[in-house]
């Protein structure tokens, strides 16, 4: 495992300062979301060129973190053609970038069919699931050009909400540049936690083989639902997890989310301590 961090996680600083902070805290790789890391000039779609991935691409190596995944959530199924047009344009110029970063993956969740980006009934549909296959096709054709993998994030109040439906995107696309981002916790909810060793396992049954990288993070149960934290702050066994990365994608890149600057390297001490275990 190559253990890193989501990068808009740790402390705020300059650029070139907080790549060299992520080394010093000894993350092997990070998830870079531009807009969330980088406020010193600009990285709108125009922006975006080879000029500026080779300034990026050079501080990342000079501090040796990897781009673990070029991060771009927005919503392929937004029925307003305008702004899915945007979308796909934005999505496009992240592939594009990704390929001349070095950065193998640019990773995006799978949306809801309304502007608002929100989970409603609709979302569970036949209807939407077709929508998104529809949507992703032209963008996936777009990263086979580029040599780029496009993974998605299965989550539980999205329309790829559980491992049968993401694996049926995967097979009707059928593309080796589709892949998975995995993270267990956005496949829990309130409704199906209880049940969390069957869900991972069969997340690992149905998609292991196209899983790209992976997301560790913890959870914890509330009055209004399940509600993200640090990995070893909550009720997550990652038994399972750990354990098949160690022995199936020994040298994946795994990155720590919902992390503070003040507890990231508890969290990376107890996952380290867990994967030794296992």
């Amino acid at each position: 495992m190559q253990l890193g961090i989501r990068l808009h996680d740790t402390t705020k600083l300059p650029f070139e300062e907080r790549i060299a902070q992520v080394h010093e805290l000894g993350f092997a790789c990070g998830h870079l979301a531009l807009a969330k890391v980088i406020d010193e000039f600009p990285t709108t779609d125009e922006a975006m060129t080879p000029g500026l991935a080779m300034y990026i691409k050079n501080v990342f190596a000079r501090n040796q973190v990897d781009i673990a995944v070029l991060g771009c959530y927005l919503n392929l199924a937004n029925p307003n053609k305008e702004q899915l047009a945007q979308t796909v344009h934005r999505y496009m110029a992240h592939i594009r970038f990704a390929s001349w970063l070095g950065c193998g993956v640019v990773g995006t969740e799978t949306g809801a069919p309304n502007e608002q980006y929100k989970f409603t009934p609709e979302c569970r549909t036949e209807e939407a699931l077709q929508l998104f296959i529809n949507n992703v096709r032209p963008v996936v054709e777009y990263a086979e050009k580029m040599g780029v993998v496009f993974a998605i994030e299965p989550v539980y109040t999205h329309i790829v909400s559980d491992p049968k439906r993401a694996r049926r995107v995967l097979d009707e696309i059928n593309s080796p540049n589709l892949q998975i981002i995995f993270d267990p916790v956005n496949m829990l909810h309130i409704e199906n936690y209880q049940n969390r060793q069957e869900v991972i396992e069969e997340a690992i049954d149905l998609l292991g083989s196209d899983i790209a990288m992976v997301h560790l993070k913890d959870f914890t149960v509330t009055e209004k639902g399940l509600r993200s934290t640090g990995c070893g702050l909550g009720e997550m066994d990652y038994t399972a997890v750990l354990k098949f990365m160690k022995e199936r994608k020994p040298f994946i890149h795994a990155t720590l989310e919902d992390t503070r600057p003040e507890n990231n390297q508890q969290v990376k001490d107890f996952i380290l301590q867990r994967y030794a275990q296992v």
